[in-house]
């Protein structure tokens, strides 16, 4: 039984981490004030008639603090990554010099620091959400464990290990948030 436990606590731990990872790949693309290639992460182009990631088309750069650069590989791609960039929503606007394309990061303004901040809790909270969803099939799993033989005392004590690792994640989440927030809000 406890080998059953142990795959329970393990499995746990995995989607947990799974969720960790999502979150910290979505808080990537809340900029913070400072130009990074990961801004452009989501954006598609149409390449040859299908929409292709804009990092399999071309080479993304940060130049300075306020710059992206995006290189294409193919200088016929410069109009169809402009397109591509603007249609991503992103309040980037792309200025194509006939060789790359040069992208001025905008200052945010403290109310759209403050929207970003709230679009980062809301990424948060769905982490939790989903961290507590791991809980509930542990738990179930558990109680599945119990119906086919687990003592009282196993079933209470693997229980308490879930709630545990229930807890660290949830923190790991509420510490990840923390630093998101600060980095957005520093001027």
């Amino acid at each position: 039984m406890t080998e059953e436990l142990d795959l329970i606590f393990d499995e746990l731990k995995s989607s947990n981490e799974k969720t960790l990872g999502h979150l910290e790949n979505e808080l990537t693309k809340v900029r913070a004030g400072k130009a990074t290639p990961a801004m452009l992460n989501g954006v598609m182009v149409e390449y040859y008639g299908s929409m292709t990631p804009l990092q399999q088309v071309a080479n993304v750069n940060t130049v300075d603090a306020r710059t992206i650069v995006v290189q294409p590989w193919e200088k016929s791609m410069l109009n169809e990554i402009a397109r591509g960039i603007i249609n991503a929503n992103l309040g980037l606007n792309p200025q194509n010099n006939g060789e790359q394309l040069m992208i001025a990061v905008p200052l945010l303004t403290e109310e759209r620091r403050r929207e970003l901040v709230k679009r980062s809790k809301t990424e948060g909270e769905n982490a939790k959400v989903g961290v507590r969803n791991h809980r509930k099939d542990a738990m179930d799993m558990i109680k599945d464990l119990k119906n086919d033989g687990l003592s009282e005392d196993m079933a209470k004590s693997a229980e308490e290990e879930v709630q545990q690792i229930t807890n660290r994640f949830i923190k790991k989440i509420d510490d990840i948030l923390e630093v998101k927030e600060k980095d957005i809000m520093t001027i």
